[in-house]
């Protein structure tokens, strides 16, 4: 009888401790795999909204040009090469590429 009591009592923390192994298992996750996500959401949305004339950026598309005129519609005039421009919205513009982009336009410059 002693025998059965001490099995159930085991069998309660082992339930405990698997809660626990799931709850930092969701945490691990939640850590590495959705903040890293949503803060990168989060810049990339105010890059588009903080986006002005003159800027260089990339596509999604991978599209290069520079922001000709900012409409309040929610999409952009983009000068691809001298008198041609395209309507694209805000949110087709990679914050990736741009940063990419600009970060090699200004290593350039830096070399000179």
């Amino acid at each position: 009888m002693h025998n059965l009591f001490f099995l159930q009592a085991a069998g309660g923390s082992a339930a405990t401790f698997q809660l626990v192994l799931l709850g930092g298992m969701i945490l691990v996750f939640w850590l590495f795999m959705i903040r890293p996500q949503a803060k990168k959401a989060k810049a990339a949305k105010q890059f588009q909204e903080n986006m002005q004339k003159g800027d260089k950026i990339v596509t999604i598309a991978g599209i290069h040009g520079v922001v000709n005129k900012v409409n309040e519609d929610g999409t952009i005039m983009l000068e691809t090469s001298p008198g041609s421009y395209i309507k694209i919205e805000r949110s087709a513009i990679s914050l990736e590429w741009t940063q990419n982009i600009n970060k090699a336009a200004g290593a350039v410059s830096d070399k000179k």
